[in-house]
């Protein structure tokens, strides 16, 4: 192996698992369609929009779209006190989500319906997150902390799941450590590449 191929070996090979939606919830402003079609299409997103623009509704549209995509549930990662308020906004626009249990984890994977799960960060441990086609983190700031436990376990426990979507209202934008874990998560490139690109 020569010393281009070795570098070569090191890249992060970004696999395409994007797809184009037939259609889309009603309920969605046309700025909404527009991101959450982008993200679909890319199908390793981030979503940094200001508060009051609607990201629960993008990322529940979102969710429910690879459900239906891929036939297999889809988790919602978020803040404890998020979690009820987004069952309650996804009734409202016609997008079913159930509470993550062990019980409905295990119904999932025996009839492998498109469903939607929903829990708190501190639950995941306990999940099995190979059953998985799609997550969303809500609140994805949780990322900013580069040697934060729940960091590094959600990138390594979603590292190879087809379809990621970050949303979250504060992106940092003067902070690259949550930039390049951000990258990471997605499967873009390393914290460290992207650190390494952003400073030369």
């Amino acid at each position: 192996m020569n010393y281009d191929e070795f570098i070569a070996s090191k890249k992060t090979k970004l696999k395409q698992s994007g797809f184009e939606p037939e259609t889309l919830n009603n309920h969605l402003f046309p700025f909404q369609k527009y991101c959450v079609t982008k993200a679909l299409k890319a199908g390793r997103y981030a979503i940094f929009s200001d508060c009051g623009t609607g990201k629960t509704i993008m990322q529940l549209e979102w969710a429910h779209q690879v459900a239906i995509h891929t036939r297999k549930p889809v988790l919602i990662l978020c803040p404890l006190a998020v979690s009820g308020q987004t069952i309650n906004e996804g009734a409202k626009f016609g997008i079913e989500v159930e509470r993550w249990s062990k019980g409905n984890e295990a119904q999932s994977t025996l009839n492998h319906l498109p469903m939607i799960m929903i829990a708190n960060y501190e639950k995941l441990e306990n999940i099995s997150t190979e059953i998985f086609s799609g997550i969303v983190l809500d609140e994805s700031s949780i990322l900013k902390n580069f040697t934060g436990k729940y960091k590094n376990l959600i990138i390594d426990l979603f590292a190879a799941t087809p379809y990621k979507l970050a949303c979250t209202a504060t992106p940092a934008p003067n902070d690259p450590m949550e930039l390049g874990n951000h990258t990471e998560f997605l499967n873009v490139m390393s914290r460290n590449e992207m650190l390494a690109m952003y400073f030369v």
